[in-house]
């Protein structure tokens, strides 16, 4: 229901969505452009979203335009983010015996 069928520009899954941010949180990209920047150069991160060197890669704005669009009324990140942390957490990926707060002093 989140695909419009008759006109405008060609959809994008929303598990590329995903994927593509998953590829800024994991390597800390710190803005979408940047990631798309670095996902239009990184081999890796092409074949990980299943693009290839022709395919053009969204712009950087398609992100927000659709997280707005799609994902704005409902909580589907943060199901996947859950999801992903209990599979970490089940093959012993998570070490909890330890644990790091960002303590960064900014000046008001």
């Amino acid at each position: 229901d989140k695909y419009c069928l008759d006109n405008g520009r060609p959809s994008i899954d929303p598990v590329i969505l995903v994927k593509i941010i998953l590829i800024q949180k994991l390597f800390g990209i710190k803005s979408m452009r940047q990631t798309i920047k670095e996902i239009e150069t990184n081999v890796a991160y092409r074949w990980y979203l299943g693009y290839s060197f022709q395919d053009k890669i969204p712009h950087f704005t398609t992100f927000g335009k659709n997280y707005i669009r799609r994902f704005s009324d409902n909580t589907l990140f943060e199901e996947i983010f859950e999801h992903i942390l209990q599979l970490a957490m089940q093959h012993k990926l998570i070490d909890t015996s330890a644990l790091f707060i960002d303590s960064t002093h900014i000046k008001a």
